[in-house]
C-alpha cells in the first residue's frame, strides 16, 4: 500500500510537472508566473464630478474591487461554510474532498470538491476556455482532466504567493453573481442597495447561495429557487457553528428582502457628458495603453452635479411643454404632408427603408417581396418614450418610426469662459431612447448667432459699436464655383427703415441688413476667418449668406467661441477632464491650462458690450431673460438669439463673467419645423432653457461663486462704447412687442 501511495504521488506529481511544461504542446499553455502575481480583471471605470459625485461609469464586466476589510464576516463565514470548510488547512488542493469526490462518483453521485482557491484560478484564468487545450485536449474526457490538472498546479502557486485573506478577497472581487453584477461590491448594491460590509448574514447567505448557478438562483428571476438556496446557506453555518440553531430558524422564515437596484446596469446621471468623455479619451487610452471599460480608472471631470441637474431639469421642462405646442400641428410643416394636409402615400415606407428591421426583413424574404410590407405594419409588442413616461404598447414598425419622428430635440452646455471648464452638458431630451448627442455631434445652421462673428471682424478692423450705417436694402453680387450669383437678404419683418442706426443697437435688434452691409464692406472670407480663430472647427461655406449664419456648426463650437467675449479674447478648448487616476490612485494625466489670445483685449472687451446690449437696446433680441428671476444675484448678463432661415433651428446663448451657457433646439429631420418665427424663432424655442438654467443656478446659494459683474476695462478703449438709441414711448413699445419676432 505504501507503495502504490508512492508511485501514485509520483505519477500524480509527473502529470502536474507534463502539464505545466506543455510537454511536446500536449496540454496547452497555462498562467505564468507574472499573472499570477499580477492577476488581471475588468474593473469597472469610474467618472467623478467636479464636486466629488459619482456621475457615471465605463464597464464590459460591472466590477469595483474591494479591500479584505471590507468584506462582512457573515460573507466569508456563509463562503467557508458551503464552498470550502477546510480552507485554512489545505494549500490550495483539499485531497480530502477529492477523494471524496472520486468516492461518490465510482457510487453514481457527483457533487462538486474544488476549493476556493480552485475556484479563483477558474475565475481569474478561465483555465477550461482562455488558454489553449493542446492536442490531448481535444480528447473527451482527457481535456477535463486536464483542466483539473491546471486548476490544482494553479492553486498551489496562488497559495505560495497570497495570503489567505488575498485569496478570499480576490475570490468576491472576481466572482460573478449574476444580474450584470462581477464582484461582491456591485453584487452588495445590485441586490441590497447596500456596502459589502454592511451585508447581514441571511443577505451574505442569498449571495454566497448565488454562485452555485447565478441565473437559477437568482432572487430577481427564481425568487423561490433563491429562498430555499439561501436556507441551506444558513443551515451549512449551522451545521459548522457560525449560527446557532435558533438563530438559523428565525432567519429561514425572513423574506429574501431584496433592495434592488440596477441603476448602474442602466444610463446614469450626465449620460451624454459620459459618451462625450468617452469620445475625447480615445487617443488618449490609444496613445498611453489603457482600456477605458477595463482598467479601473478613475476620471475626475471639470462638471458640477449640482448645475449639471440644473441643465437637465430646465430642458426636459421647457422640451415638454414645446413638444405640446409642435404636436397641435398648425404652426408646423410636416415633410409627409401633402396638398390639402393629405398624408403622402408611401412616406414612410420609404423612410423605413433606412432602418435595421428592414434590412433583416429584406435579408430574410429578399428585395421586393410582400412579406416585408406585411411585417412593416404588423404589430408587436414595445416600449416607448413619452414625455408622460415610457409606456409598453403595440405599434408596427410604420407606427414606431412615425412616433419618434416628430420628438423635438435639444442641446445644452455651460462653461467657465476663464478656464474653459464644461460645468453642464445635456446632450438631447432622453439618453436611453435618443443617444445622438446634440451638443458636439449635431451640426446645424446658427442663424443670426454667427453676427457676432461678423461684428467680431468688424471692430477689431476699425469699426466701432457706435458707428452707424443706414438700414436700407442690401445685394451682394458674388462668383460660386464660376456662376455669378447674386444674394438679397431682408430683414425678418421685411421692412427698413431707412434710417441710420448703431452697430450696436443692429447686432441687439439683429438687423440683417446691417450685417450683410458690414460683411461686404470687411469681406466675407474675413468673417470666416474669424470665426476658425475664434474655435468654429466645422467647414464654412465661402459665400456671403455665411455672415446670416447659413453654413452649420456644433453648439460646442458657438458656446466656446463666444467664450472669448468674456475672456479677454483668450479662446481655451472646453476642457470635460481635469485629471485620471489608475485603479490605485496613482495620477495618469492630468490637465495642463492652455490658452491663445484670438482677440485684441479691446475688440473683446466691446463685444461684451455688443451682447450686454440685446437687454438695453430697445427692440433687443436677449431681453426675454428679464423674464426670468436672474438680476436680483448682482450678475450681469448679456447674449444673441440665432433662428435659421426656415424656423427648424432655435439657439441661444447667454454670458455672464463667469458663465457662458447655450442652448439649441430643432427636430433631427430639418424639413420638420415650425412654420413661423412666432413659433420657431430662438427667442422661443431656445432661450427659455438658458433662462430658466440659469435662474436655478443663480438662486442656488451654494453657487455664489458664478454670480458677478464685468469689470471694468482695464486699459484704455480708444472706441466709443456708450452710446444708447432713444426712440419715442410708442414706439419703443412696438419695437419691444416686435421683438418678440425678431430675426433670422
Amino acid at each position: 500500500m505504501l507503495l502504490v501511495f508512492i508511485y501514485s504521488l509520483v505519477f500524480l506529481l509527473l502529470i502536474m510537472l507534463l502539464v505545466e511544461i506543455n510537454f511536446l504542446w500536449l496540454f496547452g499553455d497555462s498562467p505564468r508566473i507574472s499573472e499570477l502575481k499580477n492577476p488581471q480583471m475588468n474593473i469597472i471605470s469610474e467618472l467623478y464630478s467636479a464636486d466629488g459625485k459619482r456621475i457615471g461609469s465605463y464597464f464590459i464586466e460591472n466590477r469595483s474591487p474591494v479591500a479584505y476589510n471590507e468584506i462582512s464576516n457573515n460573507l466569508i463565514n456563509a463562503l467557508i461554510a458551503t464552498e470550502d470548510i477546510r480552507f485554512y488547512k489545505h494549500h490550495g488542493i483539499d485531497f480530502r474532498a477529492s477523494f471524496g469526490v472520486l468516492w461518490d462518483m465510482l457510487h453514481g453521485q457527483r457533487r462538486g470538491g474544488s476549493t476556493i482557491t480552485q475556484q479563483l484560478v477558474k475565475n481569474l484564468f478561465k483555465t477550461r476556455q482562455h488558454y489553449s487545450t493542446g492536442l490531448l485536449g481535444k480528447i473527451p474526457g482527457i481535456s477535463t482532466l486536464i483542466s483539473k490538472t491546471k486548476e490544482w498546479v494553479n492553486a498551489v502557486k496562488i497559495e505560495l504567493y497570497y495570503s489567505k485573506e488575498d485569496i478570499l478577497t480576490m475570490y468576491f472581487n472576481t466572482v460573478d453573481f449574476g444580474s450584470h453584477a462581477f464582484g461582491i461590491k456591485s453584487a452588495a448594491f445590485t441586490f441590497f442597495t447596500s456596502k459589502p460590509t454592511q451585508l447581514t448574514v441571511e443577505q451574505s447567505a442569498v449571495l454566497v447561495g448565488l454562485l452555485k448557478a447565478p441565473s437559477f438562483y437568482s432572487p430577481v428571476q427564481n425568487p423561490g429557487n433563491s429562498l430555499n438556496r439561501r436556507n441551506n446557506v444558513l443551515y451549512q453555518m449551522a451545521k459548522y457553528n457560525f449560527l446557532d440553531k435558533a438563530t438559523t430558524d428565525s432567519l429561514c422564515r425572513l423574506p429574501l428582502g431584496l433592495k434592488l437596484n440596477t441603476s448602474r446596469n442602466k444610463s446614469e446621471g450626465a449620460s451624454y457628458f459620459r459618451d462625450a468623455v468617452a469620445r475625447s479619451l480615445q487617443k488618449w487610452c490609444k496613445e498611453n495603453d489603457y482600456d477605458l471599460y477595463t482598467d479601473g480608472l478613475k476620471i475626475y471631470t471639470t462638471i458640477d452635479s449640482r448645475m449639471q441637474a440644473y441643465a437637465e431639469e430646465s430642458l426636459k421642462a421647457h422640451l415638454k411643454r414645446l413638444q405640446v405646442r409642435f404636436d397641435r400641428g398648425d404652426a408646423v410643416i410636416l415633410p409627409w404632408h401633402g396638398a390639402g394636409n393629405v398624408e403622402i402615400p408611401g412616406y414612410f415606407e420609404n423612410l423605413a427603408r433606412e432602418t435595421m428591421a428592414y434590412r433583416r426583413l429584406q435579408k430574410r424574404f429578399g428585395t421586393g417581396s410582400d412579406s416585408i410590407s406585411y411585417y412593416l405594419h404588423q404589430l408587436h409588442k414595445m416600449r416607448i418614450f413619452t414625455w408622460k413616461g415610457e409606456r409598453d404598447t403595440m405599434l408596427s414598425t410604420l407606427d414606431s418610426l412615425r412616433h419618434y419622428k416628430l420628438f423635438l430635440q435639444s442641446g445644452f452646455v455651460s462653461m467657465d469662459p476663464r478656464d474653459g471648464f464644461v460645468k453642464a452638458w445635456v446632450g438631447g431630451i432622453d439618453f436611453e431612447n435618443f443617444q445622438f448627442d446634440h451638443v458636439s455631434q449635431s451640426r446645424r445652421q446658427p442663424g443670426s448667432l454667427f453676427k457676432a462673428f461678423v461684428y467680431a471682424a468688424a471692430i477689431d478692423n476699425g469699426y466701432g459699436p457706435c458707428d452707424e450705417i443706414a438700414d436700407i436694402p442690401v445685394s451682394i453680387s458674388y462668383v460660386e464655383q464660376g456662376e455669378k450669383k447674386t444674394w438679397a437678404p431682408h430683414n425678418v419683418d421685411w421692412s427698413h427703415t431707412g434710417a441710420p442706426m448703431t452697430l450696436k443697437h443692429a447686432f441687439a435688434k439683429s438687423v440683417n441688413s446691417i450685417a450683410v452691409q458690414v460683411t461686404e464692406k470687411i469681406g466675407w472670407e474675413k468673417v470666416i476667418t474669424y470665426a476658425h480663430r475664434l474655435g468654429v472647427r466645422s467647414q464654412l461655406e465661402n459665400v456671403p449668406s455665411v455672415c446670416l449664419g447659413s453654413s452649420d456648426v456644433t453648439l460646442l463650437e458657438m458656446v466656446n467661441a463666444y467664450s472669448c467675449f468674456v475672456n479677454d479674447g483668450y479662446l481655451i478648448d472646453p476642457v470635460l477632464v481635469t485629471h485620471i487616476e489608475d485603479k490605485d490612485g496613482n495620477m495618469l494625466y492630468e490637465y495642463e491650462p492652455e490658452k491663445k489670445q484670438v482677440l485684441g483685449y479691446e475688440t473683446a472687451f466691446l463685444m461684451g458690450i455688443m451682447l450686454r446690449s440685446g437687454l438695453t437696446e430697445p427692440g433687443g433680441t436677449t431681453q426675454g431673460l428679464w423674464e426670468y428671476d436672474l438680476f436680483r444675484s448682482n450678475t450681469e448678463f448679456g447674449g444673441k438669439t440665432g433662428t435659421s432661415s426656415n424656423f427648424a433651428d432655435g439657439w441661444f446663448i447667454a454670458v455672464s463673467p463667469k458663465l457662458v451657457s447655450g442652448a439649441w433646439v430643432g427636430n433631427d429631420d430639418r424639413s420638420i419645423h415650425f412654420r413661423t418665427s412666432m413659433a420657431g424663432e430662438g427667442l422661443r424655442t431656445a432661450l427659455p432653457v438658458v433662462g430658466k438654467y440659469l435662474e436655478k443656478v443663480m438662486k442656488d446659494n451654494t453657487l455664489s461663486d458664478w454670480r458677478g459683474k464685468f469689470d471694468k476695462p482695464n486699459e484704455k478703449i480708444s472706441k466709443p462704447y456708450g452710446c444708447q438709441t432713444y426712440l419715442p414711448k410708442s414706439d419703443t413699445l412696438i419695437l419691444l412687442e416686435d421683438s418678440l419676432v425678431p430675426e433670422q
